[in-house]
């Protein structure tokens, strides 16, 4: 299967109690399940920044200047709705000062609130305990990368 490159963001979202937001999601094309952090598409004329921002703000309704302005870049390889996605994407780090803050899905687009499955705030102790598989696998060390200060900042314990 060919590759794609799309150029896209994502955003780890911590809460007072450093648990990390992801989204469930069900493939459209084959029923695969997966959680990742919120993030999407890069449009023309966006910074990275901007677009990690407004997707925060379309996927969740979370206020959009949580959003640090550092970003790491992750190696991705992923297949969603029949289709394959390879390259780097940019991750950055968000911080909410209250815990489990509560999200809105007003800004989904119909195929996403159809594939969207719900959410959890995930302990970063616990993301090996989710029924389905987490992207991208190396989430722990990407965080360590974005927030080096914290508990995860050795993902191999």
């Amino acid at each position: 299967m060919n590759a794609t490159h799309r150029p896209a963001v994502r955003v780890i979202c911590l809460d007072a109690a450093q648990r990390l937001l992801l989204l469930h999601w069900r493939d459209p094309f084959d029923g695969a399940m997966l959680w990742e952090p919120p993030g999407g598409g890069v449009e023309p004329g966006e910074t990275p920044l901007m677009a990690a921002r407004r997707e925060l703000s379309e996927e969740t309704g979370l206020d959009p200047t949580g959003v640090r302005d550092r970003s790491v870049p992750v190696a991705r390889d992923i297949r969603w709705n029949g289709k394959r996605y390879a390259g780097s994407e940019d991750f950055f780090v968000a911080r909410f000062a209250e815990e489990r803050p509560t999200l809105t899905r007003a800004g989904l687009l119909p195929g996403e609130r159809a594939a969207f499955q719900g959410h959890a705030w995930v302990p970063w102790s616990g993301l090996n305990a989710l029924p389905d598989r987490v992207e991208p696998p190396s989430l722990l060390s990407v965080l360590a990368a974005l927030a080096p200060e914290g508990p995860w900042r050795d993902p191999a314990r």
